[in-house]
């Protein structure tokens, strides 16, 4: 019995839909950004124990060291935060720009992880974002 549980167990832990299979989610940020800040207050402290969070843990990555998160191929961060979802083989899946807040950054997230990159909330595209100046 206590096999067949651990079994169980296992398989749900492991076994996750092919949408699903994603590595991590990339947040690129920059100092004094007000909407980094509010992803930050809103989002980041539950953010680990969130479906999204077990799938794909954050990784932030300043936005003036590195602008790709140090994976060939990835289109560069323009606006910050940017959050990028990345698949198990490096591949860029889909990236939110700007912090739509709390009530709509779950569902784009999610969006983008089940395949749907327009967004499943039918909403304008978010304000929510600071540009960064170009690399000199």
């Amino acid at each position: 019995m206590a096999a067949a549980f651990l079994l169980a167990l296992v398989l749900a832990l492991t076994c996750r839909p092919a949408a699903s299979w994603a590595d991590e989610l990339l947040m690129f940020e920059q100092p004094g950004c007000p909407f980094c800040r509010k992803f930050d207050a809103e989002i980041a402290p539950d953010y680990p124990q969130s479906r999204i969070g077990r799938v794909a843990p954050l990784r932030r990555v300043n936005i003036y060291d590195d602008r790709t998160g140090g994976i060939a191929g990835l289109t560069p961060a323009v606006f910050t935060p940017t959050f990028v979802l990345i698949g198990e083989d490096g591949h860029e899946i889909g990236r939110l720009e700007g912090y739509p807040g709390r009530k709509w950054f779950y569902p784009e997230i999610e969006a983008i992880l089940d395949g749907d990159e327009a967004g499943s909330a039918g909403k304008p595209a978010p304000a929510g974002r600071s540009e960064v100046p170009p690399a000199r």
